[in-house]
């Protein structure tokens, strides 16, 4: 049985975002009350950090340290304060409270955009570091954003059972420190591991693939790379969050799970969407693979990042990854591709999709 309920969070965000919603949730769903926990986000001074840092404040959490490297960007909600940390160091176990909720979404993500060595060398130490601090501080449960990248671009369906193959450093990182993580919760009984892999995940602050994707729609610089059939695993932020709180209910002391729409939409089938929402005119163009990495090797080298061949190829290589255990579990998404952009939309700056 189902029941729709409300949850609010208070203070104000720069983009005007309500964290008011309606969600579907169960009426049996013990696991989304985290009334009076102790919660530390390392790495959560970020887009996804803000979303989880009001989502924990609306479910009456005591109080979420947000802990990374610089100031969050935006207004911290009351019950929510920052503290400066670098999870590539040892982390004092005097950090938080004892016994915290950890959230590690600290990692270096974007590629392109780092050198190899950058990944490994941030976000191995990282899982570490966090799980250390975990074991000093007496933290029974955990939650770790890892990402499909550990099972390497696919043309066929990728699910929670299929092989990882990591291509590059950023994906191989990730690979690592998901066992790191592992390692810490089978090292004593009563400890909860949370892994999510998510696809693109989009919404109010991402400043990011899709955000990129908007820009090049609306003012008539996008065409597609080689194909229009190129399948991408993605999420809206809210979703993320709220399938963070719903695997809990899981009875294993490890859950590794995908996020992501259960049919990834084609790019295609993104950027129709986009062009209905937000009114912008729909690319025809469908130009060849080979003369637009050529000419993004050019641009890239002038100076222009947002043209790197990496990220024109990467639009030309499928990510078709299907969260199978979330839906066998039966969450429900609160949203489809579309209602997620409506959404955002809404959210200030109006129509801008940032």
């Amino acid at each position: 049985m189902r029941r729709l309920v409300e949850v609010s969070s208070p203070g104000d965000d720069p983009h005007g975002y309500s964290y008011t919603r309606r969600a579907l949730v169960s009426s049996k769903s013990k696991h989304m009350n985290v009334g009076g926990t102790r919660a530390i986000i390392f790495g959560g001074a970020g887009f996804i950090g803000r979303h989880l840092t009001h989502a924990l404040i609306a479910r009456k959490a005591a109080e979420v340290l947000v802990a990374d490297l610089t100031k969050p960007n935006w207004p911290l909600p009351v019950g929510a304060r920052f503290v400066s940390c670098d999870v590539r160091r040892p982390i004092d176990p005097a950090l938080g409270p004892p016994e915290p909720k950890v959230f590690n979404l600290a990692a270096i993500h974007r590629t392109p955009g780092h050198p190899d060595h950058a990944y490994p060398n941030t976000n191995v130490p990282g899982a570490i570091n966090v799980t250390a601090f975990c074991r000093n501080a007496g933290t029974s449960g955990v939650w770790f954003t890892s990402s499909i990248s550990v099972y390497g671009p696919s043309e066929e369906p990728r699910t929670e059972s299929s092989p990882l193959s990591p291509e590059g450093a950023y994906g191989e990182s990730k690979v690592r420190a998901e066992a790191i993580h592992r390692e810490w919760a089978h090292e004593a009984p009563g400890r909860k591991l949370i892994i999510v892999r998510p696809g693109t995940v989009f919404g109010p602050g991402e400043a990011g693939n899709f955000t990129r994707l908007a820009a090049a729609l609306r003012d008539r610089r996008f065409f597609y790379p080689g194909r229009r059939d190129t399948v991408k695993a993605c999420g809206y932020v809210a979703d993320l969050i709220e399938s963070l709180f719903f695997m809990t209910r899981c009875a294993a002391p490890v859950v590794t799970y995908n996020f992501g729409y259960d049919e990834p939409p084609t790019i295609a089938q993104v950027c129709e969407a986009f062009c209905r929402v937000g009114g912008f005119p729909r690319p025809r163009l469908t130009l060849p693979l080979g003369p637009l990495l050529l000419a993004a090797h050019l641009i890239a080298r002038a100076g222009v990042s947002s043209f790197h061949p990496d990220r024109v190829r990467k639009l030309a290589c499928s990510t078709d990854v299907r969260p199978e255990k979330l839906v066998r579990e039966g969450f429900v998404f609160e949203t489809d591709l579309q209602q997620a952009l409506q959404r955002w939309r809404e959210a200030a700056p109006r129509g801008l999709f940032v």
